[in-house]
C-alpha cells in the first residue's frame, strides 16, 4: 500500500462566538478531507496530532479513530469531518499522521500536512 494514494486535505475556520482574545482562548474548527486514491479498502485506526501555537507551546493528541469513528474508505471514496482545537494565541499549526489499515491487515502511516491555524487577516 502506498501511503501517497490517501490524500488528506484541510481546511480552518475561526471560531469567534466561542473565544474570549481577552483570556488567551481562541477557538478554531478545522475540516479534514480523506481521499483514497488507492485500488484497495483501507481504514483509518488511529489518529496524532502535533499542535503548536505562536508561543511555542505544543500539545500531542492521540487516539482511536476520528470523531469516534474508525471510517472504511473503499477505492475512490472520501471522508470527511470537522474537529475543533482551542490555541492560547490567535495563531498556530497543526500536523500529524493517520494510522490505516490495508486489506491484508498491514499498518501503514498518512501524513496529515501541516495547516495553519490562524484569526482571518491577521496574516498577510
Amino acid at each position: 500500500m502506498n501511503p501517497a494514494d490517501i490524500l488528506v486535505t484541510a481546511e480552518t475556520f475561526y471560531i469567534a462566538a466561542q473565544s474570549v482574545p481577552d483570556e488567551h482562548k481562541y477557538v478554531f474548527a478545522y475540516s479534514i478531507q480523506i481521499e483514497n486514491k488507492s485500488a484497495e479498502t483501507v481504514q483509518l485506526l488511529r489518529r496524532h496530532w502535533l499542535i503548536s501555537d505562536a508561543n511555542g507551546k505544543q500539545v500531542e493528541v492521540d487516539g482511536d479513530g476520528v470523531v469516534g469513528e474508525q471510517p472504511v474508505l473503499a477505492p475512490n471514496e472520501k471522508y470527511s469531518y470537522t474537529s475543533g482545537a482551542i490555541l492560547e494565541t490567535p495563531v498556530g499549526t497543526m500536523q500529524g499522521h493517520y494510522i490505516m489499515l490495508d486489506q491484508t491487515q498491514q499498518e501503514f502511516q498518512v501524513e496529515i500536512p501541516l495547516f495553519r491555524l490562524a484569526l482571518p487577516n491577521i496574516l498577510h
